[in-house]
C-alpha cells in the first residue's frame, strides 16, 4: 500500500516528474491505493497524480471482507474523497479496479450499485479476472458474466476495459505468487496450510 509510505512515495514521484529527473508529466502517473482516505487526500493536494483506487465492492460488509482497509475508512468516506479529488475531468478519471468474483459481486445489481456509487465522478472501470489459487475462497467470474457487466458499464457511459490475465497457467499471475510462497513456507516448515488471501492480494 503505498500511501502508508507516503513521505518516500511522494519525493519518488516528485523526482520522476521534476526536469532534473525523467521528466514524465503527472498526467501520466498514476497512484493506486486500496483507500487510505486521509492520504488521497494529501496526493491529490500535494502532487495531483491520476488515482486508481483498489474497489472491489460496493456494500461494506462485503468490502470489510475483501478490502480490510474498509473497516477503518468505509466506502461512503472513500467515495467522497475521491469525488473531491483535484482536477477531475472526462479526460482526467479515477481508475477503479474490480476484481470479478463469481457469485460474489459480479451481478446485475452489483453492477447497478457500482454505477450508482461513482455517479458523478469521472471515472473508468478497469474489470480484473480474479486469479485463483489451490485452495482460494474464490472463483473466477464466466467470461459471458464479465462480457456483460462489462456492457452495462460502458452503457453507463464509462470506459470499461477487461485486463488480460498473464501467467495464471503456472500460478505467476497477480494474486497467485503470493500464494505460492506461502505454500512453499508451508511445506518448509511442516504446516501445509496458508493464511487465506484477500481478493485484494489477487490485484
Amino acid at each position: 500500500e503505498p500511501l502508508y509510505n507516503y513521505d518516500n512515495v511522494a519525493k519518488a514521484m516528485r523526482i520522476v516528474m521534476s526536469g532534473e529527473g525523467i521528466g514524465l508529466s503527472k498526467r501520466r502517473i498514476t497512484l493506486s491505493t486500496s483507500g487510505i482516505v486521509p492520504e488521497i487526500t494529501r496526493a491529490g493536494a500535494d502532487l495531483g497524480v491520476n488515482l486508481a483506487i483498489s474497489l472491489h465492492a460496493v456494500r461494506d460488509e462485503l468490502r470489510n471482507e475483501l478490502v480490510p482497509i474498509n473497516r477503518k475508512y468505509p466506502l461512503a468516506e472513500l467515495i467522497e474523497a475521491c469525488r473531491t479529488y483535484p482536477g477531475l475531468s472526462n479526460a482526467r478519471r479515477i481508475t477503479w479496479e474490480y476484481v470479478m468474483l463469481d457469485g460474489v459481486n459480479d451481478s446485475d445489481a452489483d453492477c447497478a450499485a457500482l454505477l450508482k456509487l461513482i455517479r458523478g465522478i469521472p471515472s473508468k472501470l478497469n474489470l480484473i479476472p480474479f486469479n485463483p489459487w489451490p485452495g482460494s475462497p474464490y472463483r473466477c467470474s464466466s467470461d459471458d458474466r464479465i462480457e456483460a457487466f462489462a456492457k452495462k458499464v460502458l452503457k453507463a457511459g464509462y470506459a470499461s476495459p477487461v485486463r488480460t490475465p498473464r501467467g495464471r497457467d503456472i500460478l505467476a499471475a497477480c494474486g497467485q505468487l503470493k500464494s505460492a510462497s506461502q505454500r512453499q513456507k508451508g511445506q518448509r516448515t511442516g504446516l501445509g496450510k496458508t493464511r487465506e488471501t484477500t481478493a485484494a492480494d489477487a490485484t
